[in-house]
């Protein structure tokens, strides 16, 4: 079954819920059991079937079913958002005197966690070069647990080679494991060795910019019961209105992503030829740097992407350029159906293993779903209104 047509079925079940289309939400804390017995049983495999509300309802067992078969993995751990994933996952693996490679193109969020939290528990974090490849053997040691991979980079775009990554830490005895946001539905996580896949589901699964939601994909029993534990331990679980909210997403996914990836497209081409620009941050353009891997990996794009203006413009121009959008937002978070755009200078993009001018004025903008010329129409005015003020 083609992946269009996975998403529309996936964890429906209709027969289970009178014909409903959509399995119903369902709000629970208490489950009643008819006897001494049965909730002592219950106990034994207290993810399988319904226990406890933190443990899962029909609802969550719903949009876990459909959002693995997504993935492509052996089943999914649904969690209150992105962060409470990738927090959850990490922690499912690390403990104390353990070492993580870390990308160093992470999420902000889970930098912040890794120099905080994780090494307050006496968990060593080396961050490494997003285009390291093969190269990442030199960096492993022996008690190196995880590697953690995001492609492509959150901000600046790079594409890693995860193929030749996890091929490596396989051999050294790590766990792979991949932020695979921009590429849901587009990247199969499970076909290039990761172990883990992470979707802050917040963003396109859920696409309407209304419910914070995340998930965690496991490649196998072994590691779903891992990580199924930790995440319950730590209370990470979502509530039914997100989970239902989660499921209606996923139905129209494919479509949308695609008008995303389109839009975005056509922004990036329009953009290239702008004399403010200095590069556009696109995988999916033929002359991005990651475009190779990104054809090779990937079936599909995204709205997201980054902007890099040529030096010379202050930061009153730019707040004049991106105060008076009419289409692009300000505003944090992406994959909903508005168009978005923060601004990412420099000296905000930490990097510790990696080059990046800290002094380049950068900035992410997110395709949404209006019309493609609209957008174009925003950007032209918002460049009147840059030089305007430089």
């Amino acid at each position: 079954m083609k992946k269009e047509s996975l998403i529309v079925h996936a964890g429906r079940h209709p027969e289970k819920h009178f014909g409903a289309v959509n399995p119903p939400v369902y709000h629970v804390s208490t489950i009643l059991h008819p006897s001494v017995a049965a909730m002592e049983s219950s106990g034994k495999k207290p993810f399988e079937g319904v226990r406890y509300g933190r443990f899962g309802t029909p609802t969550t067992h719903a949009f876990e079913e459909a959002l693995a078969a997504v993935e492509g993995g052996y089943r999914t751990v649904a969690t209150s958002s992105g962060l409470a994933a990738i927090t959850g996952a990490l922690l499912a693996y690390l403990k104390a005197g353990d070492h993580l490679l870390m990308v160093d193109t992470a999420y902000f969020p889970t930098r912040k966690f890794c120099d905080s939290v994780l090494s307050g528990l006496g968990i060593e974090t080396t961050y490494y070069d997003p285009l390291v490849g093969a190269g990442i053997e030199a960096l492993m040691r022996p008690n190196t647990r995880v590697v953690f991979t995001e492609s492509p980079g959150s901000l600046t775009f790079e594409v890693q080679d995860i193929p030749a990554i996890a091929e490596i830490a396989h051999a050294k005895g790590a766990v792979v494991m991949m932020d695979n946001t921009w590429g849901v539905l587009n990247f199969q996580p499970f076909n290039h060795g990761v172990d883990v896949s992470i979707q802050a589901c917040t963003k396109y699964v859920v696409g309407h910019a209304d419910a914070m939601l995340g998930a965690i994909t496991l490649a196998d029993e072994a590691n779903w019961l891992r990580v199924k534990s930790s995440v319950a331990t730590f209370g990470h679980s979502p509530g039914a209105e997100e989970l239902y909210l989660g499921l209606r997403g996923l139905r129209t996914l494919g479509v949308r992503l695609k008008r995303h990836a389109e839009t975005a497209l056509s922004l990036c081409h329009w953009l290239q030829a702008r004399p403010e620009v200095d590069k556009v941050l696109y995988p999916a353009l033929e002359n991005d740097p990651g475009h190779d891997l990104w054809k090779r990996d990937f079936t599909g794009a995204c709205g997201l992407f980054g902007v890099i203006l040529k030096p010379g413009f202050g930061k009153p121009a730019i707040e004049a350029m991106l105060d008076g959008y009419k289409h692009f937002g300000l505003g944090f978070s992406w994959g909903g159906f508005e168009s978005l755009v923060i601004p990412t200078y420099g000296h905000s993009i930490i990097r510790t293993a990696s080059a990046w001018d800290a002094g380049a004025i950068s900035l992410r903008y997110h395709a949404g779903l209006e019309d493609a010329e609209d957008l174009i129409n925003d950007l032209s005015a918002g460049f009147d209104r840059l030089n305007g003020a430089a």
